[in-house]
């Protein structure tokens, strides 16, 4: 209450420094700053080119609490222990016999990523079915536990977006409607109930064009704008798989570096190395050996 009486006294000192009325509307951006609630984040916005639909200051609209995070933009999700246990995600089951598996991939990722000050990777393989977009739900799950980081796990997946299904959510947009359409991200994010530090972009339905559709300006505004708007986010990308289209080949640019799915006893080492090639110069953080044990994972993707 202290801290809010303070803040209240302050906004009321600069509005008369600027000669507003508080029925007015604030004339400088130190008094627009002096009426910010109390316990939100000042967002750092890196907008980019003018694409026609910015996203919003204020995203995901979330305060701190003595009970956790509050959401009150970002549309929150209930999402029961069953449909966990269907998609393997394994990281937000408590006391699950693979749940510290993720977490020391946890550990050994955000250990490369804040060595070297990078804020967004990409999660893909080489081909369909080896679990990238599972690996990369995980990921998030288990990152956003860190109570040093705060996560935005984004679908970029154009042509087979599954990421919502692992949370037993149909979302009305997605992605692809922002890129396409323009529409706002801010009607786009959700925030899985249980997992404070964890927002989800969904996709929605197949583009057909995704390739043009990640190499536009808006793609390249929202990447700018995700990695920069909090200083203590990660940004997971779940992207295609690298040997069946162009799309990664345009977005890579985006991220800062790989971490590369490979199913057990299906991936060729030629495959791999192919993909090493078409990525470049491009960082990878490691590969990840997928579904090694029947306990694994038993679905494909």
């Amino acid at each position: 209450m202290e801290r809010i009486r303070q803040a209240l006294e302050q906004a009321e000192i600069d509005r008369q420094k600027v000669g507003v009325s508080e029925s007015g509307a604030p004339k400088t951006e130190e008094a627009a700053a002096a009426q910010e609630p109390v316990g939100v984040e000042k967002p750092i916005v890196s907008r980019g080119p003018d694409v026609g639909s910015s996203i919003s200051a204020d995203v995901e609209g979330a305060a701190d609490s003595d009970a956790g995070l509050i959401y009150t933009r970002t549309r929150c999700v209930d999402v029961s222990p069953r449909i966990y246990r269907e998609k393997n995600i394994v990281a937000a089951l408590p006391g699950h016999e693979l749940q510290d598996t993720y977490r020391m991939l946890r550990t050994r990722v955000n250990k490369v990523m804040r060595a070297n000050g990078w804020k967004m990777i990409m999660v893909t393989a080489a081909h369909r079915g080896a679990g990238k977009s599972m690996t990369a739900v995980n990921l998030a799950v288990a990152m956003s536990m860190d109570i040093n980081s705060y996560v935005m796990l984004v679908d970029a997946d154009l042509r087979q977006p599954s990421i919502h299904e692992y949370f037993g959510y149909q979302p009305e947009l997605g992605f692809g409607d922002y890129l396409s359409d323009g529409a706002p991200i801010e009607d786009m994010l959700f925030h899985p109930n249980g997992l404070d530090r964890l927002v989800v972009l969904p996709g929605r339905s197949r583009l057909e064009n995704s390739a043009e559709m990640l190499a536009s300006p808006r793609a390249e505004a929202a990447a700018a704008e995700f990695k920069t708007r909090y200083v203590n986010r990660v940004v997971i990308v779940d992207a295609p798989p690298i040997l069946n289209s162009d799309d990664v080949v345009v977005t890579d640019g985006y991220v800062d570096a790989v971490l590369l799915v490979a199913e057990a006893g299906v991936t060729k080492r030629e495959e791999l190395q192919e993909c090493f090639r078409i990525l470049g110069n491009i960082p990878v953080l490691g590969t990840v050996l997928n579904k090694a044990s029947n306990s694994a994972a038993k679905e494909r993707e």
